[in-house]
């Protein structure tokens, strides 16, 4: 975690210096601004590299936001996740999809035509997914004496959902002409969860671990790519209030 948490701030230093060092090359104007609005789609790098050095894990995630309004984004994700987890005492393998949707509301003022983004969210996840049982162990206090070892089962529970919100913090910058990377840290917290008869769900698909039981974290590392849809030409500020007056 010590790791990640490093990586994730490395980022964002470097998506900040990319988006100061964009802004400082355009030139202040008093004219109209054109903004565009369309749909950004992109994936988690994470999620595609994990699969790749971790032989416990295949995960994939598609991520997509619209811009509503000039701050308000329709933001959401899909994705499936297969993660076999092995605890001191239970080993068990999840596999599941998931949707999240909800909105993003870009907090940052961009200069000029930048379209950078700093945005606070919130979203609404719902996964299907099944837990198989592989093996677990018996708690013993004494095991010197009478140690029960492991016991290899094989037993699969389908039909398991689970629901929750996420409040979500990210960053996006433009690295070249439609291209975005970024990445978003979340905290979860569930709404329902339907578990099976002998154990909890300790991971769950699109919500990652579970801890206390009803709370989770997570993070992504995307790259994007944005459509533009339509243009919207806004007047600056200090010209519209004059206008209003007038």
């Amino acid at each position: 975690m010590k790791y990640t948490l490093k990586s994730i701030f490395n980022l964002a230093l470097v998506l900040i210096s990319l988006s100061a060092f964009a802004q400082d090359k355009k030139k202040d104007t008093v004219a109209p601004r054109t903004e565009r609005y369309g749909l950004r789609l992109g994936t988690d790098l994470y999620k595609i590299a994990r699969s790749i050095y971790d032989n416990d894990y295949k995960g994939f995630e598609i991520t997509g936001d619209y811009r509503l309004t000039e701050k308000i984004y329709i933001a959401g994700e899909v994705g499936n996740e297969n993660k076999t987890t092995d605890e001191p005492q239970l080993n068990f393998t999840t596999k599941g999809t998931y949707f999240k949707a909800g909105f993003d509301y870009n907090i940052y003022k961009n200069w000029l035509d930048m379209e950078n983004m700093i945005t606070l969210g919130m979203r609404y996840g719902v996964s299907s997914f099944t837990q198989e049982l592989n093996s677990y162990s018996i708690y013993n206090p004494h095991p010197y004496f009478d140690e029960s070892g492991v016991i290899t089962v094989s037993r699969k529970y389908s039909g398991l959902s689970a629901h929750w919100v996420e409040f979500v913090a990210g960053v996006k910058a433009e690295v070249f002409d439609n291209f975005f990377m970024g990445f978003t840290l979340r905290l979860n917290r569930l709404v329902s969860n339907k578990k099976p008869s002998d154990f909890d769900n300790l991971y769950i698909p699109g919500y990652n671990r579970t801890y206390d039981g009803d709370f989770g974290v997570g993070f992504n590392y995307t790259v994007s790519y944005f459509i533009p849809i339509y243009k919207k030409k806004n007047l600056p500020k200090a010209e519209t209030e004059g206008k209003k007056k007038e």
